[in-house]
């Protein structure tokens, strides 16, 4: 054997240890995120495309158990004053998603609720969350690879290799794999967009037509808007760039624009059929954080007052739309992953890349994110990293390629001593010891929690206790039952019951009793929770304002006042509040699902009393 031939094994074996060091890595974090950690879905968006894609599978199509006030006073608009509470048409969450939860429920028979209901005493996790939250993790495995052979065509091996790590220790795309959110499904469909848009400029730059590229980028571009309609943003990008600089011009870009309606034109006119507006329910979510907040909006049943004057009033709108670019950019790198290398993507753009396919792509990147950002600012995006519109994680592996390859000129021009390996790669070992620190610091309390107290429960409280709502409170309720609360996200997934969000005055609760009264069906209860008190620990009346009705029985789920039995009176707030004084004689026994935290006021008592 040569000497080459020597070296050229050696190397061989080193690249298999490195992929199979990589492969353990990763499926020990599979296991940590999804086994040892796991606790349930976090996101309420999450519960509600996973209780529509139960729906799918039962053969019910696109409708949902979790019924918002505004939502049903655009239906009635539409169908005559007819809506069919227990047959509602879903128009707020894009359909992708839940379509694809509908097709892995029913595989593993999760239509059928008795076949995964929590019956052991000592279970607090619910199987199906686990199924969900597998999804977006194969999901997330595939965008690892997608970005490998993207990034490796891009830079080379190294770059993308050093990237695809980044991704595996990201801990924010871990966490996303837990909420439910379509952002792993999202990541696959830009990744592979992304992968074709550039295919079709380097034909470009070769002076070639690169139709075909282009097409295969909009059918994914197109995909990605049906998984969340924000993403059309990313669209909007896309195709800026495609009517200038791609042959032939003008073409390129219709074309995209024709497979983008082509893919979303039935869903479209589903939400005209139901609300009378192209964006559906979604729509309205423009409002939030103008004059309310979208939960304000969406729990109201006459938010036309509120919302109309939006539109004549421009300087709220810029001025709110303003503060959202300063949040983002606030909270940047903590949206892209807190991947150190992703921010660097900006002072890439001052580098002149000698290669032109290089060169001109980070400004389709640039374009992309810059339309994607608008979108975010004028819908709203939270404080939380884990937000249901967060459009940045989508861009991290790229943004953190063309960072890593930055970082890289810079480095090289640092004199280093020669045939120090670990130096000349100094800049890699930094990046992702840095980059890695927020999934690093979880792994020992995850580790103490998963295996030291194994016995403890595992749940995300507050807000949340499955058992309560899967076992208690649908065994409580009549299945055409219909469910006010506070969570109906969690009632419609977890107890499988019919809900329809709390609204804020004592009125839109009566017009709900007659419309279900008069469509043969009963309400099951009022469900309170600690969502109410989410922005307020201490269980004050202060959070709730001059507006919130209910905000006195919302007080009586946090006191401890029950009879033996866990049944007792209303308790004293509700009692002395003018307006609540018929509610409390219609829902006269508080059953306490979990002391003084969880409570259904219900019409009849407990069938364990």
């Amino acid at each position: 054997m040569s000497k080459n031939e020597s070296f050229g094994g050696s190397l061989d074996a080193a690249i298999m240890i490195r992929r199979l060091l990589f492969f353990v890595l990763l499926f020990s974090l599979v296991f940590f995120y999804l086994a040892l950690t796991f606790r349930g879905l976090t996101s309420a968006n999450g519960m509600e495309q996973a209780q529509i894609g139960r729906e799918i599978a039962r053969g019910n199509n696109f409708t949902t158990k979790v019924i918002r006030p505004a939502a049903i006073k655009q239906a009635e608009k539409t169908e005559g004053g007819e809506v069919a509470l227990d047959n509602f048409y879903d128009t707020y969450h894009s359909p992708l998603n839940p379509f694809i939860y509908g097709a892995v429920l029913k595989a593993v028979g999760g239509d059928d609720f008795d076949k995964y209901q929590i019956t052991e005493g000592n279970r607090t996790i619910y199987r199906l969350d686990r199924v969900i939250a597998a999804v977006s993790v194969i999901c997330f495995l595939i965008a690892i690879g997608v970005n490998y052979l993207l990034i490796s065509r891009i830079f080379d091996v190294r770059i993308a290799g050093v990237v695809a790590l980044l991704m595996a220790l990201c801990d924010l795309m871990w966490k996303f794999t837990n909420t439910g959110l379509p952002q792993m499904l999202m990541l696959l469909l830009f990744s592979c967009a992304l992968f074709f848009a550039y295919r079709a400029l380097e034909a470009s730059i070769e002076g070639k037509v690169a139709l075909g590229s282009i097409l295969v980028a909009a059918i994914f571009f197109a995909l990605l808007a049906l998984s969340h309609w924000l993403s059309i943003w990313i669209s909007i990008g896309f195709v800026l760039y495609a009517a200038f600089f791609f042959r032939p011009k003008g073409v390129a870009a219709l074309a995209v624009l024709g497979i983008l309606l082509l893919f979303s034109l039935y869903f479209v006119g589903k939400n005209l059929e139901w609300t009378g507006s192209p964006a559906g329910t979604a729509g309205l979510t423009l409002y939030g954080g103008l004059t309310q907040s979208e939960e304000g909006i969406m729990r109201s049943m006459n938010p036309g007052d509120k919302t109309t004057a939006i539109i004549y009033n421009m300087n709220s709108l810029l001025l709110n739309t303003f503060r959202n670019i300063l949040l983002q950019v606030d909270g940047l790198y903590t949206n892209l992953g807190s991947i150190i290398s992703a921010p660097l993507f900006f002072f890439a753009l001052l580098h002149p890349f000698k290669r032109a396919s290089i060169a001109q792509f980070r400004w389709i990147i640039l374009i992309m994110w810059v339309t994607a950002a608008l979108g975010m600012a004028l819908f709203g995006l939270s404080d939380s990293a884990v937000d249901s519109n967060q459009l940045h994680i989508l861009f991290a592996p790229i943004m953190a390629a063309y960072g890593l390859a930055f970082l890289s000129i810079i480095w090289s021009r640092i004199e280093l001593p020669e045939g120090s390996g670990i130096l000349r790669y100094g800049h890699f070992y930094l990046v992702v010891i840095i980059s890695a620190g927020p999934l690093l610091l979880s792994i020992p309390d995850g580790i103490r929690g998963g295996l030291l107290r194994s016995e403890s429960p595992k749940t995300v409280w507050p807000p949340y206790w499955p058992p309560l709502l899967n076992r208690t409170l649908h065994d409580e309720t009549d299945d055409d039952a219909i469910i006010i609360t506070d969570q109906p996200w969690a009632v419609a997934w977890y107890a499988d019951r019919h809900s329809v969000w709390l609204p804020k005055r004592v009125e839109d609760l009566v017009t709900l009793e007659k419309m279900a009264n008069d469509q043969l069906l009963t309400i099951g209860g009022i469900l309170v929770s600690p969502t109410s008190f989410k922005d307020n620990p201490f269980y004050t009346p202060g959070a709730f304002g001059s507006d919130e009705e209910f905000a006195p029985m919302m007080l009586d789920a946090t006191a401890s006042r029950v009879t033996e039995g866990g049944v007792g009176p209303v308790g004293n707030f509700s009692k002395t509040s003018p307006k609540l004084s018929g509610v409390t004689r219609r829902y006269p026994y508080a059953l306490e699902l979990f002391p003084g935290r969880i409570v259904l006021f219900s019409p009849k008592p407990s069938s364990n009393q």
